[in-house]
Formats: C-alpha cells, sequence, structure tokens
C-alpha cells in the first residue's frame, strides 16, 4: 500500500509536472472507483490545475475552476505516468485501469488497480474536506505544528496496541502497516505495547523514530518518476516485507505476524527482548 513517503513522491512529481496544464480527458473505467456524482468529473475538463498537495495519503489536484479531483490508491492501487497518453480505447472489465487523465500537452496518467478486492477510490469535489476520509484525518506527523507533546497527547490514555495507533488515520495521517514496522523497529519496540503504558522515555525515543523514518523514506522518494517509487521502497524497508531476513541491526531472523489480509514484521532482538510473537491465525498471541 502506498504511504505517506511514497504519496509525497507522486505529490512532488505531479506537482512540477501538471500545474498549469488544462485538463483535456478525466475517464473513470471502473464505476466503483468513482465515489460522487456532483460536481461531475466530466467538470473537470477544460480546467487547469493550480496546485497538487497531499492529505494523509490522498493526492489533492486542485483546478481553477474550484473542482478538486482526489484519490486515495487504497493497498494495490498506483499511478502510471506517460509523457504522450495512448490513444488506446480502455475498456471496462478489461484493464486495471480505473481512471484515465489527460492534459493539453499529450501527456496524462492511469490510475490502476491489481487484485480482485477494489477499494481504489476518486473524488471530485468543490472542498477537500467533502471526502470523508480527509474531513476525520488526523495530523500529519511531519507538519510543523507536531511536535513531540502533540504526539503524546495522543498516546495518553489509549489502551490500544501501538501498531494500530500508528495505522490508525484518525489519530496519525499518513502511516500505514509498513512504515508502522520501519518506524517501531527503528524505537526499539514492540508492535503490541500498549500505549497508554508507554513511558516518557519510550515516548521520546518512538517521537524520534517515527519523524527520522518517515523523513528519511521522503528524501530517497523525493525526484523520483512514479514507475520507480515503489522499488525505492522495497529497498528502503529495514523489516517489513523482509521476514526471513537478516536484521540490518542486530543480524537477527525477522519475524512476521499475519492477519487476515496483511501481516507485520519486527525483530525478536531489538523489539521484544528475544520473545517470538505468535501468528495469530494459530490463537497463540504472546501478551
Amino acid at each position: 500500500m502506498p504511504e505517506m513517503p511514497e504519496v509525497e513522491g507522486l505529490v512532488e512529481f505531479l506537482r512540477g509536472r501538471i500545474t498549469g496544464l488544462r485538463i483535456d480527458k478525466a475517464t473513470v473505467s471502473a464505476i466503483n472507483a468513482l465515489k460522487t456524482y456532483d460536481p461531475p468529473l466530466t467538470a473537470l475538463v477544460g480546467t487547469t490545475v493550480v496546485g497538487v498537495e497531499r492529505h494523509g495519503k490522498f493526492v489533492d489536484v486542485a483546478t481553477e475552476g474550484g473542482i478538486h479531483l482526489i484519490f486515495h490508491l487504497a493497498k494495490a492501487g498506483w499511478l502510471r505516468w506517460y509523457d504522450a497518453l495512448p490513444a488506446t480505447v480502455i475498456k471496462p472489465g478489461k484493464t486495471p485501469i480505473a481512471l484515465r487523465v489527460g492534459f493539453d500537452d499529450g501527456a496524462g496518467f492511469d490510475l490502476t488497480e491489481a487484485g480482485t478486492k477494489k477499494s481504489l477510490a476518486v473524488y471530485a469535489v468543490r472542498s477537500p474536506d467533502e471526502v470523508p476520509g480527509i474531513a476525520r484525518l488526523g495530523p500529519d506527523p511531519l507538519s510543523p505544528g507536531f511536535d513531540r507533546a502533540a504526539f503524546g497527547s495522543l498516546l495518553e490514555g489509549r489502551r490500544t496496541q501501538i501498531k494500530g495507533v500508528l495505522r490508525d488515520q484518525s489519530i496519525i495521517a499518513g502511516v500505514g502497516n509498513a512504515y508502522s514496522d520501519e518506524i517501531l523497529h527503528v524505537a526499539k519496540m514492540s508492535p503490541y505495547a500498549l500505549a497508554a503504558n508507554l513511558s516518557a522515555e519510550e515516548v521520546d525515543r518512538l517521537f524520534a523514530a517515527m519523524t527520522a523514518a518517515l523523513a528519511e523514506a521522503i528524501t530517497e522518494a523525493r525526484g523520483k518518476p512514479p514507475a520507480d517509487l515503489k522499488d525505492a521502497k522495497r529497498r528502503g524497508m529495514r523489516v517489513h516485507g523482509r521476514r526471513g531476513e537478516a536484521c540490518p541491526v542486530c543480524g537477527d531472523e525477522v519475524r512476521s505476524v499475519f492477519f487476515a489480509d496483511n501481516s507485520l514484521e519486527y525483530c525478536p532482538t531489538c523489539q521484544t527482548g528475544g520473545k517470538l510473537l505468535a501468528d495469530r491465525r494459530l490463537s497463540r498471541l504472546l501478551k
């Protein structure tokens, strides 16, 4: 799933590439991806792009007509950029393409989604706050006003595992499954530690790990075209997606815990005092 660093990379690429261009085409080929009807998506055609911003994991393309094209790539979506947009006709149901957008210089992009579980979402709205997922977002962890004190206040009284807190978009915007694994590894913290039970020193450590891991990932994503962002993300991961490999810090084997539709990865030596977290599929989750 694309998370804050990759989405920020996409936003920076699009901002530099499409600002000032006129939208000449906006076609949905997967009708389930379009979540709004007023204004119609066709209202974007003929308008000029005036900016591209990020809200959590949402991309916001603003136009001079006051209409925003907003999309969320969900778990299996991605943006495919073309310097020359293909002229081929998109056949609904026969392609992974959910949306095609073209500009007056001949360039454009497709939003694609792999797999059978379709969660990619496209919105045409007059204000970003009209998108429910944006309206409920918590603070951005790298925003100037978000400091250690603000972070600590979000954790107070939450008797929830810290892995879940980091992933909850209504608490902190932009962090998902992958980077929560990375943050917790840098912080040397168990994913099952309860947020409310963290000491002041642990909160300090976690906040520093979060800001450092995300800033490092954004730096790695910066300046890369969309086609290169996924590989850059994989290369930068310390533990996420590296089950069975050696921890880059201590050399212990990276382990996994599997859930219904994803998994988490961690290093026992670095994060749990050598204790293994049992797989929930076996109903043997260790406390």
